[in-house]
């Protein structure tokens, strides 16, 4: 398993699947280990894939400074990797949660970017809320499926403030484009690789300064690429439309009938769109 130290001596790991040019890939969860990204659907047969470990999670080190699992303090481990890897610039490419680390390393270090992809992002960084509304107006595209009827009362109840953990186990299958063996199994190894400490560091007081970062996003000039699925509840495209709108030069792409994983739920469009854009 390959190495390299963060600035303050923690250890971290990253997998590598692929040959070619690499693509820094961050991990969504926020806080989850690398592995549920598997190959992104097939992305690897086109460009080296160089998969973090952020700290506390899967084979990278604890830290002895729990605050350091803050998302702002995670973009020196990003440019660790890259100064690791020996590149001067680098293609990143970002999942959900971890699409907030990879808006605030675009930020912090312009020039060090080639190309960034966001899939299915999360717009925290950038201060964006997605309503209830807007999140019971996506379910709702899945109406026909045989788990709705609970799959939504649960969301009714936590956009209400009403939620349980039962709650949120039950809208797992709003977040795949289609319920089946595989994405159930997928859903169940997440508790294992979830650092759920770090997680609720990740967004802590001081994370985010939204303002700044969308000022400084105005004035990234390379290739963006986000990347919705079309009835993903957590990233809606709606949202994911208005993230898009803070970089001068993105492009979006809505797959139909993803959900928050979009490699999984259809790989060949999701390879075709994500390795045309990378080159």
């Amino acid at each position: 398993m390959p190495r390299f130290s963060a600035p303050d001596g923690t250890e971290l790991a990253y997998h590598v699947a692929g040959d070619g040019t690499p693509v820094l890939c961050l991990p969504g969860g926020p806080m989850q280990a690398s592995v549920y990204l598997g190959d992104l659907g097939g992305l690897s047969a086109h460009r080296q894939l160089v998969m973090l470990d952020l700290r506390g999670t899967g084979q990278s080190q604890t830290p002895q400074d729990v605050s350091s699992y803050r998302c702002d303090r995670l973009v020196d481990d990003v440019d660790a990797l890259r100064e690791h890897l020996g590149l001067e610039r680098v293609d990143l490419l970002a999942h959900s949660g971890g699409t907030n680390l990879a808006a605030l390393y675009a930020a912090r270090h312009p020039e060090r970017v080639s190309r960034l992809v966001l899939i299915t992002p999360s717009p925290m960084a950038v201060g964006l809320a997605i309503t209830g509304e807007l999140r019971r107006e996506t379910a709702r595209l899945r109406r026909d499926e045989p788990w709705f009827p609970a799959a939504f009362a649960a969301l009714e109840a936590i956009t209400a403030g009403r939620a349980t953990d039962d709650s949120w186990e039950a809208i797992a299958p709003f977040l795949y484009g289609c319920w089946d063996e595989r994405a159930r199994a997928h859903h169940a190894a997440e508790d294992s690789q979830r650092n759920n400490a770090a997680a609720a560091a990740y967004g802590a007081e001081g994370a985010f300064d939204p303002d700044g970062t969308r000022a400084a996003l105005a004035l990234f000039g390379a290739p963006v690429l986000l990347l919705a699925g079309e009835v993903d509840l957590n990233s809606p495209p709606r949202a994911v439309t208005e993230l898009a709108g803070l970089f001068p030069n993105a492009g979006l792409v809505v797959q139909p009938g993803a959900g928050h994983f979009p490699w999984l739920d259809d790989a060949e469009r999701f390879v075709a769109t994500t390795a045309a854009f990378l080159g």
